[in-house]
């Protein structure tokens, strides 16, 4: 069975497309001027009952069987309150003109199919059965109103399509979130429980070897590292169910800098870190996600610049004075035009930093979020190979 066009019946317009489209499948596989006048019309008959109490008929036009014995069926469905029976005018006409008639109804839902058997001088095959349908996929429309029709199709079904890519990705990106909260709860217990064996061990380092210690204070670093990754997961599935929560207080900004970077140079001794203030602040703000906003962008900083390459970290307020501008300047790897799109993302990481430094492409993710919920913008500006400069801004409270 092989379906060679369908017309959806929502108006008379579409009767006239009902019928015409019947008599060309008629005359396209060589059916004579009676007989295809005698299938159309009987399609017409059932098409206009089916307009006249409803707008959600459908007609397909079918043919089915094998070689060397086809039919051609014409099959129109819809649904309607009213109740329908074979005997109603429309129906019992249709049933007169092609005896291979079936009415079939299930509550409000009606099937009609009718059709007749097609001369085997048709010389009809598998091939030529093929050949129409494709015909009927490429012919030009029989009017203005088909041409709309089969315009507004095509853009439902791309509709349709998005929406169903739409509503996958959302539930993947539902599973993906819980997988990270279930994991990211599992993980910190034993990872709390390392730690704290590890400290513990570390306090007892007059009853063991140097060799030992340094296993020690490897083990603590990793564990730390990984300590920093699960609380990163946590906040990414805290993020996506929206219960991250801030405690928010007023800061003066200038101070608050200066004191994250003081001690983010004892962790990064390995570069410059300078300091450029512009005016002093008053700023409304979580001070720990804050903190953690400008240890993740210093941390990147240090991460893709060279060894001893300087950091500059400046302010200043912005045109209106209603916002102060913060930014992390470093004269590292710089990123493509890509990379700039996509750098805040989640779990977005440049392809070309990817292999040789680990990470899982969180951390400006949750620090762009950070900013937005503080009513604060972020962004960067960056030149391949030599370096970038991260940006973030936020509502003054009150100038000192």
């Amino acid at each position: 069975m092989k379906e060679i066009l369908n017309i959806s019946l929502e108006n008379e317009m579409d009767l006239v497309l009902a019928h015409r489209r019947s008599m060309q499948v008629g005359e396209q596989i060589g059916l004579t001027v009676a007989t295809r006048t005698t299938f159309a019309t009987a399609v017409s008959e059932v098409a206009r009952t089916a307009i006249e109490y409803t707008d959600n008929g459908k007609l397909h036009l079918i043919i089915s069987g094998n070689f060397p014995r086809y039919s051609l069926y014409a099959r129109i469905d819809f649904k309607a309150d009213q109740v329908f029976r074979a005997s109603d005018e429309g129906f019992f006409y249709a049933k007169k003109l092609l005896p291979d008639f079936t009415f079939n109804s299930s509550g409000n839902a009606y099937e009609i199919e009718m059709g007749l058997s097609l001369p085997r001088s048709l010389k009809l095959d598998e091939s030529r059965i093929s050949m129409l349908k494709d015909f009927f996929k490429e012919v030009d429309p029989l009017n203005a109103y088909e041409k709309i029709k089969k315009q507004n199709s095509h853009l439902s079904r791309l509709t349709g399509e998005q929406e169903e890519e739409i509503r996958m990705r959302r539930e993947l990106d539902e599973k993906k979130s819980e997988f990270i909260s279930v994991a990211s709860h599992e993980l910190k217990t034993p990872l709390t429980v390392i730690k704290a064996y590890t400290q513990m061990l570390r306090a007892l380092k007059d009853q063991y070897s140097e060799k030992v210690a340094q296993v020690l204070e490897k083990l603590d670093l990793q564990t730390t590292k990984l300590s920093l990754l699960t609380h990163q997961l946590m906040d990414v599935s805290k993020m996506e169910n929206g219960s991250l929560q801030y405690d928010l207080v007023e800061v003066d900004l200038n101070d608050f800098i200066q004191e994250t970077v003081m001690i983010l140079s004892n962790v990064y001794p390995g570069n410059t870190i300078t300091i450029q203030l512009g005016t002093k602040c008053r700023v409304m703000a979580d001070p720990m996600r804050l903190e953690q906003v400008l240890t993740n962008l210093l941390g990147n900083a240090v991460k893709y610049s060279a060894r001893n390459s300087p950091i500059q970290i400046e302010t200043d307020l912005s045109k209106d004075q209603d916002h102060i501008v913060v930014k992390v300047i470093d004269n590292g790897l710089g990123m493509s035009e890509e990379g700039i799109a996509h750098i805040f993302d989640k779990f977005y990481r440049l392809k070309a930093v990817a292999a040789s430094h680990p990470g899982l492409g969180m951390g400006l993710y949750i620090s762009s979020k950070i900013i937005s919920d503080h009513g604060g913008e972020i962004w960067v500006e960056s030149v391949l190979n030599e370096g970038s400069t991260f940006f973030f801004t936020l509502p003054v409270q009150n100038h000192l």
